[in-house]
């Protein structure tokens, strides 16, 4: 009997676990970790390819209404100031700013890193 009573709840148990759903994502990560991990692997993709992938998660982060991580408008905006473009660049670190008001000092440190290339 004591068999059958725990077969019976382990069974229930087991139940509600698989019927719990997943917690819905905060950001829009999509290939963001993957970017990253070729910027590191600098052989496998140019910074134009990076700059084409950051901006497609971008563009889908706005179509499921979330937001991209943390880093990512940072991300872009290196590889903007990287490539020759400050102006993209400084636009990217002040959406960064804006979107996470913790990285104020940093991006300010990078804008003006940018603006003084820029002389």
């Amino acid at each position: 009997m004591k068999l059958m009573y725990k077969a019976g709840s382990l069974l229930a148990i087991l139940l509600l676990v698989g019927c719990a759903t997943a917690p819905k994502p905060i950001y829009y990560w999509d290939g963001y970790q993957n970017v990253i991990y070729q910027y590191y692997q600098s052989d496998t993709i140019g910074p134009e390819q990076q700059i084409a992938s950051l901006k497609e998660i971008i563009e889908k982060s706005q179509s499921t209404n979330l937001p991209v991580p943390p880093g990512l408008h940072a991300h872009l905006g290196m590889l903007y100031s990287n490539t020759g473009h400050p102006e993209l660049a400084i636009a990217e670190f002040e959406t960064e700013k804006a979107q996470f008001p913790e990285s104020t000092t940093f991006m300010n440190f990078l804008m003006n890193k940018s603006k003084g290339d820029k002389k």
